[in-house]
């Protein structure tokens, strides 16, 4: 039943990201790869498995499978690399929008709307 929450979530979020990535906005493009980039992540907690013993060695006692680590390291270091990129995606748009005084994409690229 969490794994078809997950994969609820899952669908959710890379719906979402895709219908902001194709705004003409350029703050909602940013957000629509921040979530979508947050998207895989949660796709690969999913795939890296939610059942299974705590992966700590001092632990003791654990019977059966334990969780993978490795995926969570993976995905903690995806969260933090994927924060600083929107951040500073985020300040090259505010900079944008102090050159240019717009951030439509259209009337950045000189198009007609």
């Amino acid at each position: 039943m969490t794994q078809f929450a997950l994969a609820l979530v899952l669908g959710t979020l890379v719906g979402l990201g895709t219908f902001l990535i194709l705004r003409r906005d350029v703050v909602r493009v940013v957000w629509g790869v921040s979530i979508l980039s947050q998207s895989a992540n949660v796709y690969l907690v999913t795939m890296g498995g939610l059942s299974g013993a705590v992966p700590i060695i001092g632990h003791g006692g654990a019977e059966g499978p334990i969780t993978d680590p490795l995926v969570q390291a993976l995905v903690l270091t995806a969260i933090v690399i994927g924060f600083g990129t929107t951040a500073f995606a985020l300040v090259l748009t505010y900079r944008i929008y102090q050159e240019h005084g717009t951030i439509d994409l259209q009337d950045l690229a000189g198009g007609a709307p």
